[in-house]
């Protein structure tokens, strides 16, 4: 049965990691955008990150432009605006797609794994979260609107898992 280890990611300054790296953590992984509604997120995910990073929480964000072209910047551009804008410390990636024919392996691996509602399996927007527990399974998946707030019950329960 495939875990989130049996994938690679690219970091948002062009490096290949596997995914492996972060065996044994709870990992949030989280398709994001820098001109979108719901980019102050970030500071939610970025507060998330500093409160649960020292027991084994890693946040992942993956930039995405699939939705309304929100995040039309280079790799470069959404690194230094997350960082500029929200002090953002947790890894970024790439850009990837979370949809269609292009869709990351991971993110297609994450949809068939949680489907949203209905038992959609695409992405419906920006913000879209998906939680992984230390086993490397996908415990559970948060529409955009589920602030990074509302996500604390459930990362520490998977923590102490």
């Amino acid at each position: 049965m495939p875990t989130v280890y049996d994938f690679d990611a690219q970091t948002i300054d062009g490096r290949t990691v596997p995914l492996r790296q972060y065996e044994g953590k709870v990992l949030l992984i989280v398709n994001t955008a820098s001109a979108c509604g719901f980019t102050p997120q970030f500071a939610g995910l970025e507060e998330l990150h500093q409160r649960y990073g020292d027991q084994g929480l890693v946040v992942l964000g993956f930039p995405c432009n699939q939705f309304a072209g929100q995040d039309p910047g280079s790799n470069d551009e959404i690194a230094s605006f997350c960082q500029l804008n929200y002090g953002v410390s947790f890894p970024m990636m790439a850009k990837v797609d979370v949809n269609g024919a292009r869709a990351s392996p991971l993110y297609r691996w994450l949809c068939a794994e949680a489907p949203g509602l209905l038992g959609s399996k695409a992405i419906k927007w920006n913000f879209t979260k998906f939680l992984v527990g230390k086993d490397g399974q996908v415990i559970r998946r948060y529409a955009p609107q589920d602030t990074p707030a509302k996500l604390a019950d459930d990362v520490e329960a998977a923590l102490q898992a």
